[in-house]
């Protein structure tokens, strides 16, 4: 069952789009829940228009919550919303006052591919307490502090007209760093406090431009004693690589 529409939070001040999708033969039982998160060109209904998830989630066991963040890299933005917030902390009490789903970490997965990749991992690493699985497809920002160095030296030339506009916003003018965004600075962090953390799955294909960016990040993520399942094949950054990923992620876990 597909369930499109407008939910009011209260973190945004605003309605923002939704999208669910539960078993079809949904029973009165809590549910394991999965937060789906869309990339940087996409919205809440991406994953349904360019997967098969709606195949997958009608015949599996969880119930898929697909949210709306625009193009904010799913921060709490310099200049504009606090998506992060809602993300992290108000959608999971919104789902649970209309879904019968369960607040059980282990029964609480986070999954996206390329900047939803990124916001998975964000989540997963600032809030290790309240999710039992974390899987990010070819995910973008992965080492955030450099790439902000960089363009703060170079310029954001070549990501197109919008991509400075949206740093901006969600960075500041200056591209500032903040340890919140990064994800190794949140891995330190989550590590140093003794919480069991989520079980991390990453992927990304061969050819696409994220992959040398990945062996550096699981290099780093090993040297701070952090181990990660890995998964690489031939593809590039598109959806038929993310389909593939999402497809291996809900046989592998059974979600």
């Amino acid at each position: 069952m597909r369930l499109s529409g407008t939910v009011y939070s209260n973190v945004l001040e605003m309605d923002t789009d939704i999208t669910i999708i539960t078993p079809n033969d949904l029973k009165d039982e809590p549910y394991q829940v999965v937060y789906l998160l869309h990339g940087l060109c996409g919205n809440n209904k991406t994953w349904l228009d360019y997967s098969m998830l709606p195949f997958y989630a009608e015949h599996g066991r969880s119930i898929y919550v697909l949210p709306e963040v625009g193009r904010s890299f799913y921060a709490d933005m310099q200049y504009g919303q606090r998506y992060f917030t809602y993300i992290a902390d108000e959608l999971p009490t919104i789902v649970r006052n209309v879904f019968r789903v369960s607040a059980d970490r282990d029964h609480t997965v986070i999954l996206g591919g390329s900047m939803g990749g990124y916001g998975a991992l964000k989540c997963a690493l600032s809030r290790p307490e309240q999710y039992g699985l974390c899987g990010a497809f070819s995910s973008c920002c992965l080492l955030l502090r450099e790439g902000l160095d960089d363009a703060r030296v170079h310029g954001i030339d070549g990501w197109g007209v919008q991509m400075p506009r949206d740093f901006a916003a969600i960075f500041g003018d200056d591209l500032t760093w903040k340890p919140e965004n990064d994800l190794l600075a949140l891995a330190e962090r989550a590590k140093a406090s003794g919480s069991p953390l989520p079980t991390r799955y990453l992927t990304c294909g061969r050819q696409d431009g994220f992959y040398p960016d990945h062996e550096r990040f699981l290099q780093s993520l090993d040297r701070l004693g952090i181990d990660a399942t890995f998964e690489n094949w031939d593809g590039v950054h598109d959806f038929p690589y993310f389909n593939e990923a999402l497809r291996r992620t809900i046989e592998r876990f059974s979600l």
